[in-house]
């Protein structure tokens, strides 16, 4: 329209060229797009590209609206086309800006949280030498999930939750496996110098006065300030103690942690929209229970009451996964591994394209981890296998293995592992749940538990579908 033909056609083609390019790109490069994903200096090139491609294309509407203003137009007439001038290139600015501010965020994020094999201390993450197939000769991989509690009361950080994903690199499918926070003896590797100071287990020879320092969840914080530098130069000494003492007591060989602070557990939910869950007994909101008849008994504030599908925000999905006031350690332990199932069922694609900037604001402050940046983009592709796959738990059989914390049969407890972990010769029918019995909680309430052949994996959908307990009280 205003006589210039032949380069609004170059324009067009150009653009038109550079949607069809991206769109193969993405399609048929998945693995240079994850590199660029997981790329700092790379993702800042992205930027720069973003910023001059809306410029440019102000640059052309702001040209051509001078092509074709007639000069005899009315102030009136001058000033509706520029209004419509100003509302194309807005058009435009928003959502390059938004995609800008989300890869800004994305880069931040890597950098915060991943650091680079060189620039970053661990004295027992595994060397990879293929980078681009870091998995190649890894069947599974392991990684250890830490929930850190170090909010307003507590002394220093204790580890309430510890929980290991072993995942099967080939297929995604992952298992789940529960450690109690007051397991005690934790063993160490004989090759290890901690096993030179425990070999024993993190166990007190000389009694029982001080028995909560020595669980499971006290060794974060105790050991290190015990044996500074005992295992080597690292950024986590407490994780690092964790990852070679949970290995050992369950006969597995940890690749990687991954450390979530719980508080900041509420932000990467409410980022994410909020999450879903079966609530089958009502679970308390906050509370302190002493004992059996304790006068020191702080009550919750309240319970969250049984219902299917009900939608949790963070502060209130932070606590479906810890409340214990009344409960059993199982039934909290089952409620966290239902809690990462409606994580990654929560992480839908719409989701994390129009809320990115939050999501990764949360993780920066959410995660820690000794997982090195040049690996990421193999992390990215064996999370999309997750996402599709089957998650399950394994059952290490309770009554007979720990009975409670004091003395956990770890041997036995290694062999369920290495059965439920190794591979399947035939793939187990998903239509078969498994039997279901009510259990008393410390309280005399009831739970909802699944009863499953020692040592087999349970499908979370089968555990955290919606099966209430009938409670009158």
């Amino acid at each position: 329209m205003g006589g210039r033909a032949k380069l609004g056609a170059f324009v067009m083609t150009l653009t038109g060229a550079l949607v069809v390019l991206l769109a193969v790109v993405g399609l048929t490069r998945r693995e240079q797009v994850l590199e660029l994903a997981v790329d700092p200096s790379q993702l800042l090139i992205a930027t720069a590209i973003i910023v001059a491609l809306a410029l440019a294309w102000i640059a052309i509407i702001i040209s051509s609206h001078r092509l074709l203003r007639p000069a005899s137009t009315s102030g009136g007439g001058r000033a509706l086309g520029s209004a419509f001038v100003g509302l194309l290139c807005f058009a435009i600015a928003a959502p390059m800006a938004f995609a800008a501010q989300s890869v800004l965020a994305q880069r931040d994020l890597i950098g915060s949280v991943f650091q680079a094999e060189g620039k970053s201390k661990s004295a027992t993450r595994p060397k990879v030498e293929n980078k681009k197939d870091p998995w190649a000769s890894t069947p599974r991989l392991n990684i250890l999930l830490l929930g850190a509690d170090d909010g307003t009361g507590r002394d220093g950080t204790r580890t309430d939750t510890v929980m290991v994903a072993s995942i099967d690199t080939k297929t995604g499918d992952t298992s789940l496996i529960s450690l109690s926070r007051n397991w005690m003896r934790m063993p160490f590797p004989e090759d290890s110098p901690l096993h030179e100071e425990y070999p024993d287990g993190y166990w007190d020879p000389n009694g029982e006065a001080e028995q909560p320092e020595y669980y499971l969840d006290a060794m974060y914080r105790n050991i290190p300030e015990q044996h500074p530098g005992i295992l080597g130069e690292s950024d986590n000494e407490g994780a690092d103690v964790l990852k070679v003492s949970v290995g050992a007591a369950l006969g597995l060989d940890i690749d990687y942690y991954m450390q979530v602070n719980l508080k900041g557990f509420e932000t990467i939910v409410d980022a994410l929209g909020g999450i879903k869950v079966n609530i089958n007994y009502k679970v308390p909101v906050g509370g302190d229970y002493k004992g059996e008849g304790s006068a020191d008994d702080v009550l919750p504030r309240y319970y969250l009451t049984p219902g299917a599908n009900k939608k949790l925000m963070g502060p209130e999905a932070l606590w479906f996964a810890r409340g214990r006031y009344g409960l059993s350690d199982t039934s909290r332990q089952e409620r966290q591994r239902c809690t990462i199932k409606a994580i990654v069922d929560s992480a839908q694609p719409a989701t994390l394209v129009t809320k990115y900037q939050q999501i990764a604001s949360a993780s920066k402050k959410l995660l820690r981890t000794d997982i090195p940046q040049e690996i990421l983009p193999a992390f990215i592709e064996l999370g999309m296998k997750v996402k599709s796959a089957k998650v399950t738990n394994v059952d290490l059989d309770k009554a007979k293995n720990f009975p409670n914390g004091r003395n956990p049969d770890y041997e036995a407890i290694a062999e369920l592992v290495a059965k439920a972990t190794k591979p399947k010769v035939k793939p187990i029918s998903a239509t078969t749940a498994p039997p279901k019995t009510t259990t008393t909680t410390t309280t005399g309430k009831p739970s909802t538990t699944i009863t499953p052949k020692p040592g087999a994996e349970q499908d979370l959908a089968d555990v955290c579908a919606y099966n209430p307990v009938n409670d009158e009280e």
